[in-house]
Parts: C-alpha cells; structure tokens; sequence
C-alpha cells in the first residue's frame, strides 16, 4: 500500500525502566493501547495504523490480549511539526544579569525551605524564539536527542494523533485518537513516565524527574518546602505548571491574612468576658430580668434574655471592633494579591516562554474542526473558512446553555426557599421544647442549646448536604466535549456561586430584616412566621453556616481526591494482576494508573475560586476563614501533587499563558467583596448600633450617663411591647405558671406603648439608618483605594520588560537580519527611475 509504515510486532526486552525502542536509540515518545479480541479487530487497527500515522515509528509489544503500540518521532518530524506549533527554542544563552534575592542575607534559614538542590539544579536560562526549519542552524543545539524535551515530543505526537482521519464518508470525516478512544477502539493513550514515582531507574542517562518530584515537592514530608515549579513545567507543561504556581502564591498570600486573621479571633476570644453589653446579657439583674416576646405564634412561650448567655459571649468572639479592622484589612490584601499574582505571572510568561502566546499558536481542539462543515467569509482575512455552526444555531446553542444553567440556579433558590420553610417550622419546635425545663437529658448542654442555635446548626448541616448533593448532580450532566472551557467556567461557576453562597447571603442580609413586630408579624407564604435573629444580630448564625460549609468541604474534598483515585488504581491492578516473578514494562506500569479526568485540573480551580470566595465575601462574620484555607491549601498542595505523580499516568503538557478565565472571575469577587464585608458590618453585625449608643444614646441629651458608655445598651436596644396588643391568631396560650406578664421585649427601635406614635420607629432607628448609610459611603474610599493600586503596581515588573526586549532584539537581529545582509540588493541608483515613475 502507498505510503504505508510497518508495524513490526516484537516481545518485550526485559528492561522494566527502558523508555527506548529495543535498539536504545529510538525514544518512545507515546502509548497507544488496545485490545486484540480477534483477528478481524486487529487487522481494523492495523490498517489505521499503516495508512494515517505515516509520519511515525510504530512498533507493536504483545502482552497476552493487550496490544501496545510504541509511538517514536523522527527528527524530520519534530522539526517539522515544532514549527506548526509555534514552539520556543533556546536561541543564546541570557546575558542579562538577574537580580539578587532579598533573601539571600537568610540563605542559611530559607535553604531548608526549597527543593534539594543537589536533586534538582538550576537550569540554564537562554534567549528564545519560536522554531523555524529553515534556520535550524542558528538555534542553540548541543545534541539532537535533548533538543527537544520529552514533554514537547509527546506534545507534537499528540497533535498528529488527534488529527489522524480513519474514515471518511462522503461530505463526513471522522478522525482523532480521542474519538476511538471514547468508543472503545482504543484502550488508552499517554505518554510515558520517566520512571517508577518511588524508586530511580535503573536505565543510564535517565532523568528520573518523576521520582525527584515525588520527594521533594509530592511527599508528606515535603509540606514545608517551596514547590520545584520549573521541573512541575518541564514534567507536566504550563498548563499545570501554571495552576500549581498559581496555588502555592494564593496559599503563600493566605499565610499574611491567616495571621492577622487569628490575631482578631484571638482579641476577641480575650474581651469576651469583658464586654459590656455581654454582661448585662448574662446578668441575673438585668438579662434575668428581661422578658423576651414569643418568637412564633401561639405555641412559643416567653423567654428569658440571660438564656442566651452563652451565645452573647460567642457572638463577642466574632462581632468586635478587631473585626472591622480586618474587614477592612481583607479588602486591601484582595487586591494586593490580584495584583502581585499578575506581577507574578508576567514573570512566569516570560521564563517558561508564554508571553506572545496568542490564538494562532494554539491549534483549534480536533472535536471543533470535525464540526466545521458551515462555509462562511472571515470578515478580517477574507478567505473562506469552515465553522461548526451556522448563526441561527449558535443561537439555539446559546439558549440551550442559558437556559440549563438557569434552571439549575432555579432549583437552587427553590431549595433555599425549602430549607428556609425548615427553619421557620423547625424553630417553633424547639422553641416550645428548649425552653421548658423538661430536657434533663441536655442538662450539661442547656446553656449552649437555644432555640435559634439549634435551629441554625441544623439547618447548615441540611443545606450543606443539599449543596454537595446539587454539585454532584450537575456535573454529572452530559455535556459535548466541544464546550469551550471558559464558557464552561463562567457556567459551572455561576451554577457553584449561587449553590454555595446563597444560604449565607439569605442569613447576612435577609434573616431578620422583614420580621415586623408581634403585633402584625411578617408571614413566609402567607402561613410561616419570617425569622428573627438573636439580640445579638444573626452574625453569629452566619458565622455557623460559614464553618460548617467551609470546613465540611474541605473534609469532603481533601478524602474524595485521594480515597477515589488510590481506590480505582487498586481494584484495576487487582483485576489484571500479572505473577510476580514476571517484569513489568514501563508502558504496563502507567496504563495501570488511571487517566487524568479531561475537566480534572478545571475542578482543581473552581474547588480555590469557591473557596476564595469563602474567605472573601464574608470574613467580616468569620475571620478564621483565612486559617481554615491556609491549613486546607498547605493539604491540597501536596494531595494534588501526589495524586497527579503516583496515580494517574502522565498528561499530555498543553500551553497556557495565565489561569485563562478564573482571572475576571477573581476580580470580580474581590469588588463584590468589599460590598459584601460593608453590608454585613453596617446590616448583619450590631456593631453599628453599639456605637450609636457609645457616641450619642448613652450621654447627654438621650443618655443619663456622664461620660461614653456601654451601659444599659440592652436596654436600650429592645422595644417594649404591650401583651394585650397580641393578636389572637399570635396571642401564647396561658401556660401553667402563675406569673402575669404584662409586657414583653423585642429587638427593634420602637417607642414604648401608651406614646402617641406607639409601635413606630424612633429616634435611635433614624439615627442608626443614618450611620449605617454614612459607613457605607465612607467603604467606597475602599474602592477608590483599590483602583489606585491598581494603577501604581505595574502588571509587569520592569526587569521582565527589559529581558522580553532583549529577547526581541535577539530575535530579530539573528533570525531575520543575518538572511536580510546574506540576500543580494540593487544599488539605491538602479531604484530610482522605478521610484520616479511609481513603479
């Protein structure tokens, strides 16, 4: 047959750790992997083979039913195909001299924080640019065999593989390894790894790059050091370079805001017991003598203030004035971090030789050109190009896409509303059972089982299960492999946002806020009694809801990422387990690991971006969230990076200039974050009518006191209400105690029964409003701090501009000047009659 290779069949050598064709000389560059049911499907495969892959070396190793099929690239092939592909290549080394470390006076100390470096030693840094054929001669090459890096050839393999055809039927051409892959043809695909993750090849000139990984950046006593981010690049390609970059910066950033952070939980913990206010909670003399409102219809009873000691002087903990300070704080760090990160960034586009990665160096996905069948007229260039989709069916496309997402988001809000009607259901149990003295069984913890906490730990455990229940059922949709990743960022993103935030912004901004007051109380569906929060506010409440998603998530995630894997690696080598005297190959040894999920790195992202939001969004109401991260980040880090090294096979590297479309998402959530902190502190959080009352209530001409005080701040707080103006649908049934309560407490700014504007907001309302507006009109100073940080850190540092210059020039004076003096030129004398005449 024309144009056909042989496929020679030959027995495996023996050499467990060998990464060369039999002769030693040919490197395999890629793994294809079938199964030989019969000679009919054999032959099938092998007329593939033969006729589309004839730019390849294929060599076939038996092993009872499984086919291996050894891929190698010639050099004519890498040439050519490193050219296509836009790949950068040393030109001179850099002459430019790098700037020292400002931490080179603690090299001492900081040495035990990086890699070995006896294991892992700097490479040398050189000048690129992108490879041409023709001008072989001047890039820097010192051996024809190391040129081209293991990661770049099973690249270039990869792209000849996606786009081989294997039928062709009229106007339809079915080609790409990944569509034989997905129907079965194929077993598997990959490239190989250099060696065994836990032990050194035996095999000469091996790199062993896999084992170096594992001991200085994938192994739990690893925890501490740096990550060895070149060799991550050089292994696994930018794409996942990038990621893990971008990770060890988000968690090195965490550690700053985890210290301050723990310093406010602290400051807090310590002036629990001193707060004023608290006090008079917990005082017999006055909580003890406040009698508070039944907080639902008919069935509640009244209620003592002090009842809820124990959680006034948790709620210390969380709404102090350390906490403003760090809100504020946060907001700053936020986007600090954004703007170092791209800093950061440039730097790496530069050294792993990303910068002018633009769209035409990165080749359309096979699935997208084998829907290409739609003629049209590119409006820029001209020429005739084939699209997937005709305009009216992008349309359709995109209607479809909105629409799922939008009843997904639908579903959620309706199981907001659900765990809502919980809430207000389950309270009014536990608020008829927790307050008689009938729970002897919960005597140890009577003090800390209130009504509104049991209520509010419950329904954050529910809301967590129905968040990880929705999760798991929306990415189980089947979706076409053709869906761009960031349109599926931006969707899977909203879909996460609204599944994992909403239950906490219905708590900080809608719990409590439309609850009127027990005359004419606000009714849920016209048959629930709308939520009141604690006394204290429902900041506490949040604070629950925050731990237990933000902890239970992490939990949940860190087992899942590494039982999973390690589980189905199990059950696979206990399935096709070989006797144990028999030597198994390389290729054998990763086709047992098991293939890197094709959205696997994507999940990784939008697991940090979630739980920056966390960290983020509400740390006005929690301000451990930054330690919960940087404890969860320091595990994820290395649970990644074991699961990517020991249990799965080696990914095709891919390109990738930054983190793609997580930047603007992050961007975005860090300018809600500023609204969302300010909105808490002034609505959610009581800190604002504390300082009302210091300032102005609690002194003369409202106050009695003679100086600033807390002072009766309670007092002041709750309204007054009249037990005969109960309604009848809302009137408490007589209970059997022979006390007459005549009037009853309730948290809002009210004036007194027997007032001419009795029931109506007063003074201290107006003025808090009032507060409230003017703080968070003071926050937009925040913003306008932002954009001038923005503005004075440059994305790009200045010592990048100057090497990406240099880079430039070399470029141009080597590449392209040196043929320009070669090539032959008419005297200037001979040109100017074809000037003179426009010719």
């Amino acid at each position: 047959m024309p144009g056909s290779v042989p496929v020679t069949v030959y027995k495996f050598n023996d050499k467990p750790d060998s990464l060369f064709f039999n002769d030693g000389v040919r490197r395999i560059d890629f793994i294809l992997v079938y199964e030989d049911e019969d000679k009919k499907d054999f032959e099938k495969r092998h007329t593939f083979q033969r006729r589309k892959l004839n730019s390849l070396c294929l060599l076939q190793v038996v092993d009872e039913k499984l086919m291996f099929v050894k891929v190698h690239m010639p050099w004519e092939v890498l040439c050519t195909y490193a050219e296509v592909l836009h790949i950068k290549l040393p030109i001179q080394p850099n002459d430019l001299s790098s700037r020292p470390s400002p931490w080179r006076f603690f090299s001492c100390i900081t040495k035990h924080f990086y890699p070995n470096e006896e294991l892992i030693t700097k490479e040398s840094e050189f000048f690129t640019a992108p490879f041409e054929k023709d001008r072989l001669e001047y890039f820097y090459i010192k051996d024809k065999d190391l040129f081209f890096t293991p990661s770049m050839r099973s690249r270039m393999a990869y792209y000849i593989l996606s786009r081989a055809p294997y039928e062709i039927r009229g106007h339809i051409k079915k080609f790409g390894i990944t569509k034989l892959l997905d129907g079965g043809v194929y077993k598997a695909a990959y490239p190989l790894h250099d060696c065994r993750f836990n032990v050194r090849s035996t095999e000469e000139d091996c790199p062993n790059e896999r084992f170096v990984l594992y001991e200085e950046w994938a192994h739990p006593k690893s925890f501490y050091k740096m990550q060895p981010l070149d060799l991550i690049r050089k292994y696994y390609g930018e794409k996942i370079g990038i990621y893990f970059a971008w990770l060890g910066f988000y968690t090195k950033m965490l550690a700053l805001a985890a210290v301050v952070g723990l310093g406010c939980f602290i400051y807090g913990y310590k002036t629990q017991e001193t707060s004023t206010w608290s006090k008079e909670v917990c005082d017999p003399e006055i909580g003890g003598k406040i009698v508070m409102c039944p907080q639902c219809d008919r069935f509640c009873k009244y209620w003592r203030l002090n009842s809820t000691c124990e959680a006034s002087k948790k709620l210390c903990i969380f709404d102090n004035f350390g906490t403003l300070v760090f809100a504020v704080f946060m907001s700053i760090w936020v986007t600090l971090f954004l703007e170092f990160w791209k800093r950061y960034q440039a730097e790496l586009e530069y050294e792993w030789d990303t910068v002018e990665f633009l769209e035409q160096e990165e080749p359309p996905r096979p699935e997208y050109e084998a829907k290409c069948i739609y003629e049209r007229k590119n409006p820029i260039t001209g020429v005739k190009e084939y699209v997937p989709f005709t305009t009216c069916g992008r349309c359709v496309r995109v209607s479809i896409g909105i629409g799922t997402v939008l009843f997904w988001i639908l579903l959620i809000l309706a199981s907001i509303v659900a765990i809502t009607v919980y809430r207000l259901a389950v309270f009014f149990v536990f608020s008829t059972k927790l307050r008689t003295q009938e729970i002897k069984e919960l005597e140890p913890f009577k003090e800390y089982v209130t009504p509104q906490m049991a209520t509010s730990v419950t329904a954050s455990l529910i809301s967590f299960v129905v968040i990880m229940i929705l999760n798991i059922l929306y990415e189980r949709l089947p979706r076409t492999k053709s869906e761009y990743e960031n349109s599926l960022t931006l969707k899977m993103f909203l879909f996460q946002f609204v599944n994992y935030y909403s239950s906490c912004f219905y708590i900080a901004f809608a719990k409590g806020k439309a609850v009127g007051y027990p005359k004419e109380p606000v009714y849920l569906l016209g048959k629930y009694r709308n939520e009141e929060c604690d006394p204290g506010g429902c900041l506490i409440e949040l604070t629950t809801q925050l731990s237990i998603i933000m902890g239970g998530k992490a939990i949940w995630n860190n087992i899942q990422e590494v039982l999973i894997p390690w589980v189905k690696n199990l059950i696979f080598r206990y399935c096709t387990r070989v006797p144990s005297q028999k030597v198994i190959p390389r290729w054998e040894q990763d086709y047992q690991l098991q293939p890197l999920p094709k959205l696997g790195l994507f999940y990784e992202y939008l697991e940090m971006v979630i739980q920056f939001g966390f960290v983020t969004l509400f740390v006005a109401s929690f301000p451990l969230a930054p330690v919960l991260a940087l404890v969860n980040n320091l595990f994820e880090i290395r649970v990644d990076a074991w699961k990517i090294t020991t249990q799965f096979r080696r990914v095709v590297p891919e390109k990738a200039q930054d983190i793609g479309a997580w930047q603007p998402i992050l961007q975005g959530i860090a300018i809600l974050a500023v609204a969302t902190n300010a909105m808490i502190i002034a609505f959610t959080s009581d800190m604002i009518p504390r300082l009302v009352y210091y300032w102005s209530f609690s002194v003369y001409p409202y106050g009695n006191h003679p100086n600033n005080t807390m002072e009766g701040y309670i007092n002041s707080s709750l309204s007054i209400f009249n037990t005969s103006d109960f309604s009848d649908f809302s009137k408490p049934e007589q209970s059997n105690s022979s006390l007459i309560i005549s009037t009853c407490r309730y948290r809002d700014f009210r004036f007194p029964p027997g007032h001419p504007r009795q029931y109506e907001y007063n003074g201290y309302y107006w003025h808090v409003i009032a507060a409230k507006v003017a703080f968070i009109i003071v926050v937009e100073v925040i913003y306008f701090l932002k954009f001038v940080l923005s503005y004075v850190i440059p994305d790009v540092p200045y010592s990048v501009k100057e090497q990406i210059k240099r880079e430039k020039y070399l470029t141009q004076v080597i590449l392209h000047e040196t043929n320009l003096k070669a090539a032959p030129c008419e005297p200037l004398t001979e040109l100017r009659p074809k000037i003179k005449y426009g010719l």
